[in-house]
């Protein structure tokens, strides 16, 4: 299995305050961690290219383009969205490159350069909607890969599947009762962002977790409710939103998963694009917000990506 890695050193421009737990750390524990680990080494490593107007038109209207474009500051902070979602000069930048690095995962598994991708990017996406930007996110980078692979690369069914604790908003806004998009998603009930929690889209799994979830609650559900969905759908090509704040040391929510958890979810994912798929697999990070926890949930991640049981490594 070849595993590519993708990012890009303007991923750390984006800042919103140094208070703020959406911050370029975030990136560099990853980083960090997977290199000490010996897991970066492993993977074909290679920079992102900011999204085009093109791309990011597929799935937002010119006039949020456009409106994100007026908010750029030429210094400082400017605030987006009810106070969490702020803006400095180089945060579109960041988020454009962002989007770009799904686009050009989307690209490697479909040229058959590489089996699958994981994208450590960052601002995230998965909770903008199609004219509003939100959640911290100003673009959505999942959905901006999913479209690419539909106009580039005529795929007419392509699965996106969400563990983080967060619903993904934005995704079904932007997919909803679209019959070759299947969406998958696991969330803390009730919580943040409130908009889409009882979607009656036929093409929307919710999977409502309660606070307080365990792995064995976790795994349950998702068995129960993704697995016949997926199978049905049989996906030509697996979009992973993997946000890792359903950790139990995570401090934005009440789950309580381990590193083991997402290990084993991501093995579920590469199962299906195995069976359906040939293989292709794009993941593209959304939250975590616990530099150490993050850096071993990414690790965790990785390795099932590179087909490696799990097992935490010495790194510290």
């Amino acid at each position: 299995m070849i595993t590519a890695y993708i990012t890009h050193p303007r991923c750390m421009d984006h800042h919103m305050g140094p208070q703020h737990p959406e911050s370029p750390l975030r990136l560099e524990a990853i980083r960090a961690r997977l290199a000490l680990a010996g897991v970066l080494q492993q993977t074909m490593q290679s920079e992102a290219k900011p999204a085009t107007d093109e791309q990011l038109l597929r799935v937002h209207p010119a006039r949020h383009l456009h409106a994100l474009d007026k908010c750029v500051p030429d210094d400082g902070l400017v605030t987006i969205d009810s106070g969490d979602t702020l803006m400095n000069p180089h945060s579109l930048d960041a988020a454009r490159v962002a989007a770009g690095a799904v686009v050009r995962g989307v690209d490697q598994v479909f040229r058959h350069q590489a089996d699958n991708v994981f994208c450590a990017v960052r601002p995230p996406g998965h909770h903008a909607e199609a004219s509003d930007a939100m959640g911290f996110c100003f673009y959505n980078n999942v959905a901006v890969g999913a479209a690419h692979a539909r106009e580039a690369y005529g795929a007419r069914r392509i699965a996106i599947l969400d563990f983080d604790v967060h619903q993904c908003n934005g995704t079904i806004d932007i997919f909803k009762d679209d019959p070759e998009i299947l969406i998958c998603t696991s969330f803390q009930y009730p919580f943040y962002p409130w908009r889409y929690l009882r979607s009656d889209s036929h093409n929307v799994i919710n999977t409502p977790l309660e606070a307080g979830c365990d792995s064995t609650a976790f795994r349950r559900a998702i068995e129960d409710d993704w697995l016949p969905a997926l199978h049905a759908f049989k996906p030509d090509l697996v979009l992973l939103s993997a946000g890792f704040d359903a950790h139990r040391d995570d401090p934005m929510a009440e789950l309580n998963l381990d590193e083991a958890d997402y290990h084993w979810v991501t093995r579920l994912a590469l199962e299906i694009a195995a069976l359906y798929a040939d293989n292709r697999l794009v993941s593209v990070l959304e939250g975590g917000y616990d530099p150490d926890a993050l850096g071993r949930c990414a690790e965790a991640h990785v390795k099932a990506l590179l087909g490696q049981p799990w097992s935490s490594s010495a790194a510290q």
